[in-house]
């Protein structure tokens, strides 16, 4: 099984996407895009956004949404080494 993940956004939802698992969130319609995972860790993302042309540092923790939708986090997130950004 692949080790990476692909983190991206559209209009006002961010996507995370792991094997055939999307799982999508609301976001601000303001975030244009990431351009850069700074760091993965288990879970939580450290990542650089671009909003209104100004790139800001933006810290999205998935392990929260995980359990909201019933999924056992730790067991998902076990095999994910990295993760990507990309865009169509």
């Amino acid at each position: 099984m692949n080790d990476q993940a692909i983190l991206s956004s559209k209009g006002d939802l961010t996507s995370f996407t792991f094997g055939n698992v999307n799982i999508r969130f609301k976001t601000s319609p303001k975030l244009e895009r990431y351009t850069q995972i700074k760091e993965w860790d288990n879970g939580y993302i450290v990542t650089m956004a671009r909003y209104n042309g100004k790139e800001v540092e933006e810290y999205i923790d998935l392990v929260p949404i995980l359990e909201n939708l019933y999924f056992d986090a730790a067991e998902f997130l076990k095999p994910i080494r990295r993760v990507m950004i990309a865009y169509d």
